[in-house]
Parts: structure tokens; C-alpha cells; sequence
């Protein structure tokens, strides 16, 4: 028990000390000042997880079409704004690509790159409506161990990133993935229209490489500053790569389940749509199959209108 006790304390002096070398330019604004409303709100995400399926099981899903395109716009619009902030405040500061050190300054530039990267840590918070999606749709498989894993950590590590290091190096890796998710959620806005539009989008699964190369990009560009020396905080170079493997295994499973070990034609008549749009139920989930006494029975019917 003292050892806890000693641990704790020692944990509560660290992260005291840790608060006068973190950026003072950020300490009043919205959800900076103290860890606690982003991990309340994780909190509350996980709470979810486990009450909602509880909730739905024995209820018919939500459509939930209208509402998802219009999320999933906007998130593109989001994202948009964030790569396009990132990019043009980078060109206006004169960023380096290859090792770019944290100003804590006041110039106009780098106050836009923080704000930018503040708005990017926000946007992983919203990004936890996707969980809340497809349980109400009832989606409960794709709720997997990746799909939790990114958007929980997601948002809290980059409390940590906007705390302490919102600028330098930091808009790289955002940019890229904020560019990503503009494709990506655009991808998903345009399936929620349903088969009409399913139909033409083919590309689904070059997202999942797109998102491999990322992490590649990242690990890669993370190692080279610590191999020259770049003055930017080793500790985040040493974090991004860390995270970024278990990223890059975590989603290369993913594809191998998806795209290699699936039969072709199973794919093609099994397509999901990660928001939870199916080609072939339209919105409806009209014929689902469950498992009951290890015998497969099929049950209709019509999910839920907004």
C-alpha cells in the first residue's frame, strides 16, 4: 500500500511539474486547462460501449440516413478547414518538412498552427459519434478492438500533443491524417446515399492503404528527426513511432481479414459501409442473419426511421 501511495504521489508531482513546461499560450482554451473534461468524455464514450448494445440488442436499429450525411459532410468540412489552416500557416511561417522545432510565440502564424491543431484534437472527440452510429444502428461487429482502440486514444493523446507541443512537427502528421479524413469521410457521406451511389465506390479499400502509408510516412519522418537531432521534443518523435506500429499492425490485420483472407465474391455480396450503410439493406436491415442453437435462421425486419 505504500508503494502505491509513494507511486501516486509520485505521478501527481510529475504531472505538476510537467504544467510549467507546457505551452502557456493554450492554458485558456477551451478543454486545455485540465485533462479532465477530455477523459470524462472517454469515460462516458466506453460507458457507452458497453451500455448501448445492452440498450439495442432487443430493439429494431435507426436508420439514421439523413443524420449521417450530414455528419459525415460536415466532418468533411472539418477536416478540410484543419489541412487547409495546417498547410497555409506552415507556408506562411516557413516551415521546414524535415524538422521543424516548437515556437511558443505569439506571431500570428504560429497562433493559427495551434488553433488549427486544437481544432484537429476536437475533431477526434466528435469522431466518437461514429461509435454511436453503429450501435444505434445496431453495427455491433464493426465496434472491433481497432475501431475502439483509435478513437479512445486518439483524442486523449492529442490532449497531450495540444497541451505541449502545438506546432512544430505536430501539423505534419494532422495534415496528413486531416487530408486522409477529408476522402474518407467524404467516401462514407456518399455511400449513406445509398446503392445508387455504392455502386461507384470502388476505392474503399485504397483508403485502408492510404492510412497504412500514413503510419509508414510517420514512423519514418519521426526516425530521421531523431537521427539528425532535430530540436523538436524527443519524447513525441519516440511516442509517434511507437503508436504508429500498432497502428500499422493493428490495421494490416484489417486488410489481410478484409481484403485477402475474404473470398472475392464474398466481398462483393457482403459490402459494409463503415458508417453503417450496407449495399445490399439500403438502410433497412430487411434480412439478417443470427446464430441460435448453432443453426443460421433469417428473421425480416424494417429498421427504425428517424
Amino acid at each position: 500500500m505504500e508503494a502505491v501511495t509513494h507511486f501516486m504521489n509520485d505521478t501527481v508531482e510529475f504531472y505538476r511539474w510537467s504544467l510549467t513546461i507546457a505551452d502557456k499560450r493554450v492554458e485558456k482554451w477551451p478543454m486545455m486547462s485540465s485533462p479532465a473534461p477530455t477523459l470524462a468524455i472517454s469515460c462516458l464514450y466506453l460507458l457507452f460501449l458497453w451500455v448501448g448494445p445492452k440498450y439495442m440488442q432487443n430493439r429494431e436499429p435507426f436508420e439514421l440516413r439523413k443524420t449521417l450525411i450530414v455528419y459525415n459532410f460536415s466532418m468533411v468540412i472539418l477536416n478540410f478547414y484543419i489541412a487547409k489552416e495546417l498547410l497555409l500557416g506552415a507556408r506562411a511561417a516557413g516551415y521546414s518538412y524535415l524538422c521543424q522545432p516548437v515556437s511558443y510565440s505569439n506571431d500570428v502564424n504560429e497562433v493559427r498552427i495551434a488553433s488549427a491543431l486544437w481544432w484537429y484534437y476536437i475533431s477526434k472527440g466528435v469522431e466518437y459519434l461514429d461509435t454511436v452510429f453503429f450501435i444505434l444502428r445496431r453495427k455491433f461487429n464493426q465496434v472491433s478492438f481497432l475501431h475502439v482502440y483509435h478513437h479512445c486514444t486518439m483524442f486523449i493523446l492529442w490532449w497531450i500533443g495540444i497541451k505541449w507541443v502545438p506546432g512544430g512537427q505536430s501539423f505534419f502528421g494532422a495534415g496528413i491524417n486531416s487530408s486522409i479524413h477529408v476522402l474518407m469521410y467524404g467516401y462514407y457521406g456518399l455511400a449513406a446515399f445509398g446503392p445508387k451511389i455504392q455502386k461507384f465506390l470502388w476505392w474503399k479499400k485504397y483508403l485502408t492503404i492510404i492510412q497504412m502509408i500514413q503510419f509508414h510516412v510517420t514512423i519514418g519522418h519521426a526516425g530521421y528527426s531523431l537521427y539528425t537531432g532535430c530540436p523538436f521534443p524527443a519524447w513525441m518523435q519516440w511516442a509517434l513511432i511507437g503508436y504508429a506500429v500498432t497502428f500499422i499492425i493493428l490495421f494490416g490485420n484489417f486488410y489481410y481479414q478484409t481484403y485477402r483472407r475474404t473470398p472475392h465474391s464474398a466481398l462483393k455480396a457482403s459490402k459494409s459501409v463503415t458508417n453503417g450503410i450496407s449495399t445490399a439493406t439500403n438502410g433497412y436491415n430487411k434480412l439478417e442473419e443470427v446464430e441460435e442453437n448453432g443453426k443460421k435462421q433469417q428473421k425480416k425486419g424494417r429498421a427504425k426511421r428517424e
